[in-house]
């Protein structure tokens, strides 16, 4: 303006130049630059609808039984689409034919684990199909002595893959799903169960290797905690745990029940979903997380009671036919809501 300086002061009434660029910053959400905090944004609560309101510390896995593998998905593919999705470990399976078989040995698993950490995903533990063909406490010896060999060679392969885990049918009364098993009575299976674990916890020790016992219900042995209790405490040895499966007795019991009582033996987990609703009693019954009837909230709160941490692996034996990463994205969404990190 006509005779004023140039770093004068433009005043109006109660008002000046200073005080308004002050106020514009203000607006902005500068106002901290002269000293003024802005308010903080309301916090949002927990919506229990949406997600666990409690965050629980165990760590995610998937079997590679949910990949269409190898049919249509190479090993690697299948762990990089674990680790995209975002899985810390992904359970591996071995058989007859595959990747993870008796044609390879410590080299070709040392470069599987090697191609693991250069993925960035842990290999939570060892899985098979082949106690059921091979029962270690089969009526038939040659089954008996097929299934010892193949569980040591499991057992090398897991430490060979870098994973403390191995899971292990100790034995089956009855096996629904084989029309040629001759049923082994209790006392017999419960014998012979002892003495194949027995003689697998020498090289299992050697090489740590945890020996985790599986609860499944359907082979008509350790049918209750206390059992597997007895059981697994009977070889006074740290390498010999349960690896608890909370879908193969849903069918009459409750695994939030059993969790507590198994304690700290529960060394490595399946989270397979089961319903109630029906009365199929084969693989069908089970169904991908969060479409059944299991009490998920009371499940991983027994889990953190105990002060498990480790892996909660998803097990599932039905890739989708079409576009089969929607079950891997969707079962990682659903591990993240039951444990509260969404």
């Amino acid at each position: 303006m006509t005779g004023m300086k140039e770093n004068e002061e433009f005043c109006m009434p109660g008002y000046s130049r200073r005080a308004a660029i002050s106020g514009a910053l203000a607006a902005a959400g500068g106002a901290a630059v002269f000293g003024n905090s802005a308010p903080a944004a309301p916090k949002k609560e927990k919506d229990a609808r949406r997600a666990s309101p409690k965050r629980y510390e165990m760590k995610k896995s998937i079997n590679l039984w949910a990949f269409p593998y190898p049919e249509r998905m190479s090993l690697k593919e299948c762990m990089q689409l674990a680790k995209d999705a975002g899985f810390d470990g992904i359970e591996l399976n071995y058989d007859l034919e595959n990747d993870l078989s008796p044609k390879n040995g410590t080299k070709e698993f040392t470069e599987i684990r090697k191609m693991a950490d250069k993925i960035g995903i842990a290999i939570s533990g060892v899985c098979s199909f082949l106690f059921w063909p091979y029962p270690l406490t089969s009526n038939d010896p040659k089954e008996r002595a097929r299934g010892m060999e193949l569980a040591a060679k499991m057992t090398q392969c897991a430490h060979d893959l870098g994973t403390e885990n191995l899971l292990v049918v100790p034995g089956a009364v009855h096996m629904p799903w084989r029309e040629d098993h001759d049923p082994t009575p209790n006392d017999v299976c419960d014998r012979r169960a002892r003495e194949a674990i027995g003689k697998l916890v020498p090289m299992a020790e050697k090489l740590k290797v945890s020996l985790n016992m599986e609860n499944i219900f359907f082979n008509g042995y350790l049918l209750s905690p206390q059992e597997m209790i007895n059981f697994v405490d009977s070889f006074a040895s740290e390498f010999v745990n349960v690896h608890f499966d909370t879908g193969n007795i849903m069918i009459f019991q409750f695994p939030e029940h059993w969790i507590r009582i198994l304690g700290e033996r529960i060394r490595n987990v399946h989270l397979k979903e089961f319903t109630k609703k029906g009365t199929d009693y084969s693989l069908e019954s089970f169904r991908p997380l969060l479409d059944g009837t299991t009490d998920w909230p009371g499940v991983i709160d027994a889990f953190d009671d105990t002060g498990y941490r480790g892996y909660l692996t998803f097990e599932y034996f039905h890739p989708y036919a079409h576009y089969p990463e929607a079950l891997i994205y969707q079962t990682a969404d659903s591990l993240n809501r039951m444990l509260g990190k969404v």
